[in-house]
């Protein structure tokens, strides 16, 4: 039996994704601690708030184009290299404009809506790194197109492995100077991360491969192609980006107007994100991992009309998310002071931990259940459900943060949303498959 699941391409490139997501999780966790630990409670705040924007312009600069390449390069009788030739000046020229976007925007982001000064050079140092994680992104779906997951785990392994050594060795002698600088340094130490993943994955590709120059010369065809598949993508993404993005915009206006402080705010909002929801989402590599695998395979059933295994197959991945999700939570929430001193050596954080926990289950279903409904060829009812959660959860940290409950309306607009994709997930698929 271990011998035909080793035969099943499903299984073995969730087996690859998940050790490698394991490993590159665990040395992206010891970076978090080691980030939360030097920054404090404030530098933690800060960073947090700057977070939604770097996702946001992420999206931008990535342009969902390892879906796009992806699924292009897996193609028979395609040019893998005209696709990844045509697109990369797309994209380089794409980031130019993006770069220039988040300079004219910096300023009133930072003093405006975020209320907060300091954030002005972080924001511009996000731009300086799109150029590099836009060409990765890249490569990175040439490898999945071609179904090679291992340079693709070694790269993000390298990538994560460089970062902790470099920040290791620079936090400490930043945050002497300023939180700002600090924050700065850790953004732009992507530009060095994501350029030895770029080399790694290039030292990956197969032996004896020629480029010519016909290969480098974009082609209009392969463009329009890759955009016609990416942009619709990236909508979907684009969307629970801004809900993000406008999250702590919105949070900080409001509980300022009703009379919480700034540092109230910067505290509490980094105590939430960087200590509660950084413990509580510690097995999320296993969903994401899994997730990715389960992409091709359901598709591959649903095309031949095999409903009852696409049905089996779903029922098995929430299964086993529902018991790691399960065991994690239960142990955190049984022993919060323990993991949050041993972590992050603070206490802050245990009333939100008991609050929020028990809701987090649904969290580690919920990217399972999405990437099914994808695979079931409905990306339009996936969209629109992200759309009803992302204003949901805006539209309830709005009313809440009026009720001056400080960042529980926060916690609340979390759960409300979480529950809202999660049915709404269920009931889809549930329509598609019985």
């Amino acid at each position: 039996m271990i011998k035909s699941m080793f035969k099943n391409k499903f299984f073995i490139s969730t087996f690859i994704l998940l050790t490698g997501g394991f490993l590159s999780k665990f040395l992206g966790f010891i970076l978090r601690i080691i980030i939360s630990r030097n920054l404090g409670t404030e530098g933690l705040g800060l960073y947090s708030l700057l977070m939604p924007t770097f996702s946001l312009f992420i999206v931008i600069a990535t342009l969902s184009f390892p879906v796009a390449i992806s699924k292009l390069v897996a193609t028979p009788n395609r040019s893998s290299k005209k696709i990844i030739f045509s697109i990369i000046p797309v994209s380089i020229i794409f980031n130019i404009f993006t770069i220039l976007i988040l300079f004219l925007i910096s300023k009133p982001l930072a003093t405006i809506f975020l209320k907060e000064e300091r954030l002005i050079y972080p924001i511009i140092c996000i731009g300086f790194t799109l150029p590099f994680i836009g060409l990765s992104s890249i490569i990175k779906g040439y490898f999945w197109g071609k179904q090679r997951m291992l340079p693709y785990i070694l790269s993000n392994i390298s990538e994560q492995i460089l970062r902790l050594s470099i920040l290791i060795i620079c936090i400490p002698k930043c945050i002497e100077i300023s939180i700002e600088l600090t924050i700065s340094v850790i953004i732009l130490v992507n530009i060095l991360s994501e350029s030895f993943s770029i080399i790694v994955m290039l030292l990956g590709l197969p032996k004896g491969v020629k480029i010519k120059k016909e290969d480098i010369k974009p082609n209009t065809r392969e463009i329009k192609d890759v955009l016609n598949i990416s942009i619709p993508s990236t909508s979907s993404k684009i969307i629970g980006s801004l809900a993000h993005f406008f999250e702590p915009i919105i949070l900080t206006n409001i509980l300022l107007y009703v009379g919480y402080t700034s540092d109230y705010i910067i505290t509490e909002y980094g105590v939430i994100n960087g200590y509660v929801l950084g413990l509580l989402l510690i097995p999320q590599f296993f969903t994401q991992s899994i997730s990715t695998a389960l992409i091709p395979e359901l598709s591959k059933y649903f095309s031949l009309g095999n409903k009852k295994k696409c049905i089996i197959r779903i029922k098995q991945i929430v299964a086993l998310s529902l018991l790691i999700g399960l065991v994690s939570t239960t142990v955190i929430c049984l022993f919060p002071k323990y993991f949050l001193n041993i972590i992050y050596n603070t206490n802050l954080g245990i009333n939100y931990i008991k609050v929020l926990a028990p809701f987090m289950l649904m969290y580690f279903i919920d990217m399972p259940l999405s990437n099914s409904l994808q695979a079931l060829d409905k990306s339009k009812e996936s969209m629109y459900i992200t759309v009803g959660s992302s204003a949901i959860k805006l539209l309830v940290i709005t009313i809440f943060s009026f009720f001056q409950i400080g960042m529980y309306s926060l916690i609340i607009s979390i759960i409300i949303s979480l529950s809202f994709s999660t049915i709404c997930y269920i009931k889809s698929i549930k329509k598609v498959l019985y």
